[in-house]
């Protein structure tokens, strides 16, 4: 937890614990080029609310393109929402698709990470 705290001091609750799982076994060097990285590519869950209300003054789907869900957000763009069920239903699990969103792109620069910086493997050297 102390590497979510030094390195993502901004985050909270649910997504604080995932990060925390997801850093634990990095190195101090990769945990900092983790930092910045995520950082960059997360999304907060009022710019989601947000976009998410822009559907009533009609650009639904804005919210769903910003979560590079793009068959939904043309879906919900030319349908207006789904006449706007989809819209109220996306305001009720803003948080819900805002953390699943954070989820999969802290796993995605976890593994940009592993591959750039890789973890020195001590070699043991038994003396048979």
């Amino acid at each position: 937890m102390s590497k979510v705290i030094k390195y993502l001091p901004e985050l909270e609750g649910e997504e604080q614990l995932i990060v925390a799982q997801i850093i634990t076994d990095m190195t101090e060097e990769q945990a900092a080029q983790f930092a910045p990285v995520y950082r960059e590519r997360r999304k907060d869950e009022i710019l989601i609310l947000v976009l998410t209300l822009t559907a009533f003054i009609g650009f639904a789907g804005m919210n769903r393109f910003m979560m590079k869900q793009i068959g939904m957000g043309l879906l919900y763009f030319f349908t207006a929402g789904f006449c706007l069920i989809g819209t109220i239903v996306d305001i009720l699990n803003y948080k819900s698709l805002t953390s699943a969103y954070n989820q999969k792109r802290a796993l995605e620069v976890a593994n940009l990470i592993y591959g750039a910086f890789p973890q020195k493997i001590e070699e043991s050297t038994d003396d048979e």
